[in-house]
């Protein structure tokens, strides 16, 4: 018997990245990834707790069991979302698992009913791309600045405000 050359061999492993909603056990990976970044000065470090508090707002994407990527959507209003702690792992990036996430993050924003959704960022760019235009800080709901208040950068911010309308 002649095997099917056009066949998947069962050896070869095929996986391909899967966007998932973040679990308890996904914490200690988030924070490695998430607060690398924040080292480095580009994104706000997270807590144990914040995270626990926050695990529903992330999905995370995973390949053969590791986490490579994660973000958050925070919802501020009946109308409006915050895409946050969105962070590749350096040796994951190139991949598109950014975009990828984004787009996941938006979808779910609209499937929940929002309008907007905006992020703070340090790469106007990547957002650009994706239909993002910026904005004055001010425009944004002022529940959006309370993590602001503890960032080392509060006096001297130099992120971007960039929004986008999903209807």
């Amino acid at each position: 018997m002649n095997p099917d050359p056009t066949a998947a061999s069962p050896w070869v492993c095929t996986l391909e990245p899967a966007f998932v909603k973040a679990v308890v056990a996904d914490i200690p990976e988030l924070l490695r990834l998430i607060n690398s970044f924040a080292a480095r000065g580009i994104m706000l470090p997270r807590t144990e707790l914040e995270l626990a508090e926050n695990l529903r707002d992330f999905t995370v994407v995973r390949e053969a069991g590791r986490l490579l990527a994660c973000g958050a959507l925070h919802i501020y209003s009946p109308s409006s979302g915050e895409i946050r702690s969105l962070a590749v792992d350096p040796a994951a990036q190139g991949r598109g698992l950014g975009r990828g996430l984004v787009a996941a993050l938006e979808q779910e924003a609209r499937d929940l009913g929002l309008r907007t959704v905006f992020a703070f960022t340090y790469i106007p760019e990547f957002f650009r791309k994706l239909g993002y235009f910026e904005v004055d800080r001010s425009e944004l709901p002022l529940k959006a600045w309370k993590d602001c208040l503890r960032c080392p950068k509060f006096q001297s911010c130099d992120e971007i405000a960039v929004l986008k309308n999903l209807s």
